[in-house]
Formats: structure tokens, C-alpha cells, sequence
């Protein structure tokens, strides 16, 4: 009875995932074709950069934002979280190369305040810098350090936030997709934040759901002070979706794929990939032990499950098996796509979601011992990030 149950549930599950959650894994919700119109003159926008310890790729995301075929008002602060490996530097050398260091201003982050991320207190910085200055922009763009923009990307996520009265558009870089642990745990990390936040749920001013990719973040400048500026989110690990929340209270919010924004950060090993999930996991389900064994039950049954029944188990519960693996492979299959990937990688889902589950209880067990959100040097210590310490 045990097996049949597990194969019923499983096809529930996934008949629902398909149906009833907002087509996530269509991968549908895009950020279009590159044709870009705008009435009136071209927003101001102020690129915000916080950046620890990222000379590696500092400087390609600067020059990137640099040859941006804008035809407003762009400017680029970095803010360098107390780094020691030269960020400041490299970022100064590559808007010297391009020749135009009058459009880059790198700032130092004040020591760390108590009760805040060191990404939202430089954020904080550079956002203070930029609204202060002589022609405050309409934007902000907050992006990571190590994020590579094609040049129409500005001119794209402007048009579009102007053209929606959006306060907030966000494209979800393409991370890098090279190594056998990339081309294995990536396009699923991006299928399950799909399936958290379906992205045509978030697109949709009547729904509750927001969130948005940290890593590209186009933010209306007015919209943010209203809301209460940076200090809003300050303790947050999982800021970007925070800072969603409460922004989608002021106005309507949008987030895509993208091809023209892409991460170059690598993750080469299976290590690499546990510590970039086990970062933020636990703090995704807000520190609950009893979310906790929930989502591990549920990994379990949803996508572990259907292949053991497969593997293991006999008549009516086997065919169950197989129809929920069926339907879980032919669900990420827009995502292997988008990735570049063959399509047998989805009948490796089961074995990954495992894995991300195990990811899962080790982000707990960091958390537990201490050490959780662990982040060059730094450790979030209790649930709500206020105490920070270096290691």
C-alpha cells in the first residue's frame, strides 16, 4: 500500500506543478525581442555595484556597463566592501581603459552597522551617493560584481520599466553553464526558484507572489525611498526577494530570463554548488525546522520517489513511478533548452533533487553550529542576520 501511495501522490503532485502553478516550467516570461520605444526623454540611471573581494570580475562588469548603447543619462558607483584583493583598483582600471573614469565613482563601504548584510550596507552606500548628486537618477540598477551585460540591456530594462510604471524590473542572469557540476545542479536551481516563484504569478500585479534576481535589479528611485530605502530589507540573506516584497506594495514588478545578462561566476565542483545552495536554504524557509522536514519530505516523494518505484517497485505503484518521472522530465525540459542541454538530463532530476535536499539539511546544520551564511569571511549568526562576525 505504501508504494501505491507514494506513486498516487507523486502524480498528484505533478499534475498540479504542471497545471496549477502558474506554467513555471514553461520558462515563458522573457524580456523580448531588443525592439525598445520610449516617449519622452531617456530615465537617469545610477548602476549600483557592492563588491567584496570580486578583482576577478569587477572590471568586465564595469566595462560591460560602460559600452551600454544608452541613449540616456547612465552613471556607475562601486562600492567597495572592504576588500583585499584590489576590487577598487580593478575597477578604477577598467573605466580608466575605456576612458571614461568621470562615469565611475568607486566609494568605500563605511564598517559593517550592526543588524545589516554587508551586500545591503554597501548597496546603502552606493544608493546615498547616487540620489545625492547634483541630478539624482530616475533608476537605480543594483547588480552584482560579477554580472556581464550585453550593450542593449539598459536600454531594454528601462523601456520596459517606463513603459509598465513598474517599480521594479528584474532579469535573471544566465549563469554559467560549463562544468559537469553546472550543466547538473544549474538549469534545476533555475527550474525549482521557477517553481518557488513562478514568474507569471510575480508578473501579476493582483497576485501576492514577488521576488526578483539579485543579480540584475532595475529599481524606480522614488518607489525605493517610499518604501523605506535599503533599511527595509537590511538583514535579509535572501535580499533580493525581500526587497521584492516590499516593493510590489508600491507598484507592479517584473521578472524574466534573459540571454543578455549573464553571471561569470563558475561553480567547477560539486563542493562549489553545496556551499552556493547551503548559503541561503535555511533562511528560504525563514529558519523552520518544521519547514525543514516538510520540504525534505516533499523532495522526497515528489522526485525521489517516482524513480525508486521505477527501480524498485512492482505492478500499478511502478507504472505510477514512471508516469511522475515522465512528467518530471518532460517538465524541465524548456529549462535544459534554455541552458543548451540534452534532453536525458532530465531523467537525472531525480538523483539532483536528492542532492539539493541533502544541500538543504546542511544549510540547517551550518546554521545550527553557527556558521550559517557563510559568505567571504563572513557569518550570519542568528535567524535574523543581525549579528555579524569575520572569520
Amino acid at each position: 500500500m505504501i508504494p501505491l501511495a507514494l506513486g498516487l501522490l507523486a502524480c498528484l503532485a505533478w499534475a498540479y506543478l504542471l497545471l496549477g502553478r502558474g506554467g513555471f516550467w514553461r520558462s515563458a516570461e522573457r524580456d523580448g525581442d531588443g525592439r525598445f520605444e520610449i516617449r519622452g526623454g531617456w530615465p537617469r540611471v545610477a548602476a549600483i555595484i557592492p563588491a567584496r573581494d570580486e578583482s576577478a570580475f569587477i572590471g568586465s562588469t564595469v566595462s560591460s556597463l560602460l559600452g551600454q548603447d544608452y541613449p540616456g543619462e547612465l552613471r556607475i558607483f562601486v562600492v567597495d566592501d572592504h576588500s583585499a584583493d584590489g576590487t577598487a583598483a580593478a575597477a578604477r582600471d577598467a573605466a580608466a581603459a575605456a576612458g571614461a573614469s568621470g562615469r565611475v565613482t568607486v566609494l568605500a563601504a563605511p564598517p559593517l552597522a550592526a543588524g545589516w548584510t554587508g551586500k545591503l550596507w554597501a548597496l546603502r552606500e552606493g544608493v546615498r551617493h547616487a540620489a545625492a548628486s547634483p541630478r539624482p537618477p530616475d533608476y537605480l540598477l543594483l547588480t552584482d560584481a560579477d554580472i556581464v551585460y550585453a550593450p542593449d540591456t539598459v536600454q531594454s530594462l528601462v523601456a520596459r520599466a517606463a513603459g509598465g510604471r513598474l517599480v521594479l524590473a528584474s532579469l535573471m542572469a544566465k549563469l554559467r553553464c560549463v562544468s559537469l557540476a553546472e550543466r547538473a545542479f544549474i538549469p534545476s536551481f533555475v527550474f525549482f526558484f521557477e517553481m518557488l516563484y513562478p514568474f507569471r504569478w510575480v508578473n501579476d500585479p493582483a497576485s501576492g507572489t514577488a521576488a526578483a534576481a539579485g543579480g540584475c535589479m532595475l529599481v524606480q528611485r522614488v518607489a525605493l525611498e517610499a518604501a523605506g530605502g535599503i533599511e527595509a530589507v537590511r538583514g535579509a540573506l535572501i535580499d533580493d526577494c525581500a526587497l521584492a516584497r516590499v516593493l510590489k506594495r508600491r507598484g507592479p514588478v517584473w521578472l524574466g530570463l534573459t540571454q543578455r545578462v549573464r553571471s561569470a561566476r563558475a561553480y567547477d565542483t560539486l563542493g562549489e554548488i553545496r556551499r552556493m545552495v547551503a548559503r541561503c536554504a535555511y533562511a528560504e524557509l525563514r529558519y523552520s525546522p518544521s519547514l525543514l522536514a516538510l520540504t525534505v519530505l516533499a523532495m522526497g516523494v515528489v522526485y525521489v520517489a517516482p524513480a525508486l518505484l521505477v527501480l524498485f517497485g512492482t505492478g500499478t505503484a511502478r507504472w505510477l513511478g514512471a508516469l511522475a518521472t515522465g512528467l518530471m522530465a518532460l517538465a524541465v525540459q524548456p529549462t535544459l533548452r534554455f541552458y543548451g542541454l540534452g534532453s536525458w538530463w532530465g531523467l537525472a532530476l531525480p538523483i539532483i533533487a536528492g542532492l539539493y535536499a541533502l544541500f538543504t539539511l546542511d544549510s540547517a546544520w551550518q546554521h545550527w553550529r553557527g556558521r550559517g551564511g557563510l559568505w567571504k569571511g563572513r557569518v550570519y549568526r542568528d535567524n535574523s542576520a543581525h549579528e555579524i562576525a569575520d572569520n
